[in-house]
């Protein structure tokens, strides 16, 4: 089977920013010769090489501040890399940041066909496409009110519906699709996987691993402006959550040496066990699985709760419980703390699934978290797909 050309080629780009450590105008320009003393460069993207064959769906990761915003804006020609170089090919409809191409003074109307000429469209494809943006954005009572009255929704639904309809051979998205209602949101990932079954090509960027794990067929992880991991996304979405672990305890380790750590407590270990208190790795569907958690906290916390989550290894959630929306008041005071969760029945399907455990204050501000405490894995031999595993009986009635 032939593979897909490349649509974008991404080689030795790395980006420099100058930061001034003087904040105002007035003190940059009266510094005259010494404002350069007061400047250090920053590189948020280091030698990035990366090639992006077309029809594929690649999401940026990272946590923020790794560079992922700057390579998209490069890979748009929004902004230039300092070193390096990228090819594109086909049309590009981007969105980058809210409202970008917007004028603030012109109405939504006029807006439509200012934004759709930046993107390349000509005034009879925007003409023939118009009622088809304005009934996708679904604001049709405000496209003759100026932009700077919009929400920042409007904003968003706006711009989507403007580059859907550029007809894209690729697509760039950064974090927007955050913004706006549910339906809107589920709107735009019907068009976003109808643009991915007519091949065309989307590089995403979002926090979200339910996103990544569900949309992409390849992930980037970026980390300090390098690419640290390029693959499936469940093995990036494992190494981010690995370096937000290892950042974590980094933390800790500093804190400690200046004499803070456990100031309120921490989860000193988590275990998995079946019903007889071994460890458990691997269950059947159905199986049974105790997640047993001790705490250490300090005395000056009173009225605390702990939460478990589960999630697929592509970072969709599939189960989330706490403490205190299950009425259940845990001890006060500070020292060691036990509490034991016991799942009788976990209908989940095959796979691997990750554990993550958090206590807090009521009402609720964070005292520690482990984003992988402990992880098991599923087998199952029941037929079908998805997140749960059913017993289905299917009759042929005709």
């Amino acid at each position: 089977m032939p593979t897909a050309p490349d649509i974008i080629t991404v080689t030795g780009v790395s980006k420099r920013f100058h930061l001034h450590k003087e904040k105002s105008l007035k003190g940059r320009l009266l510094g005259g010769r010494r404002a350069k003393e007061h400047t250090e460069d920053f590189w948020a993207l280091r030698d990035i090489d990366l090639s992006i064959p077309a029809g594929s769906t690649v999401g940026l990761m990272g946590s923020n501040g790794s560079g992922k915003s700057t390579l998209l804006k490069i890979v748009g020609s929004i902004i230039q890399p300092t070193t390096g170089e990228v090819l594109r090919r086909g049309r590009l409809a981007a969105l980058l940041e809210l409202g970008a191409g917007f004028h603030p003074d012109l109405t939504g109307r006029e807006n439509v066909y200012l934004n759709a000429a930046i993107l390349g469209m000509t005034r009879q494809e925007t003409d023939r496409h118009f009622d088809a943006i304005v009934d996708f954005s679904g604001i049709e009572s405000f496209i003759d009110t100026q932009v700077k009255f919009y929400s920042s929704g409007m904003y968003v639904r706006l711009a989507f519906a403007v580059a859907i309809h550029v007809d894209p051979d690729l697509l760039l998205v950064d974090e927007v699709l955050a913004v706006g209602d549910e339906p809107f949101q589920r709107k735009c990932m019907d068009k976003i996987r109808s643009f991915q079954e007519e091949g065309r090509t989307i590089v995403l960027v979002s926090h979200s691993a339910d996103q990544v794990g569900d949309l992409c067929d390849r992930a980037v992880l970026l980390r300090d402006g390098h690419m640290a991991f390029e693959g499936a996304p469940r093995d990036a979405i494992r190494q981010l959550r690995a370096g937000f672990e290892e950042d974590r305890r980094a933390q800790e380790e500093r804190r400690s040496d200046a004499g803070q750590v456990g100031s309120r407590g921490q989860i000193t270990s988590v275990e998995l066990l079946t019903r007889d208190g071994e460890q458990v790795r691997e269950i059947p569907v159905g199986g049974q699985v105790v997640a047993r958690v001790a705490v250490d906290l300090a005395d000056v916390v009173d009225r605390w709760m702990m939460g478990l989550t589960i999630e697929t290894a592509a970072g969709q959630r599939v189960y989330g419980i706490n403490t205190h929306m299950a009425g259940i008041d845990l001890k006060r005071g500070g020292g060691p703390h036990e509490v034991q969760f016991t799942l009788p029945q976990v209908p989940f399907a095959d796979g691997q699934y990750v554990v993550r455990i958090g206590i807090a204050e009521v009402p609720g501000e964070m005292i520690d978290s482990r984003e992988q405490a402990a992880t098991f894995t599923v087998n199952s031999t029941t037929p079908g797909n998805g997140v749960v595993s059913i017993d289905t009986d299917i009759a042929v009635l005709s």
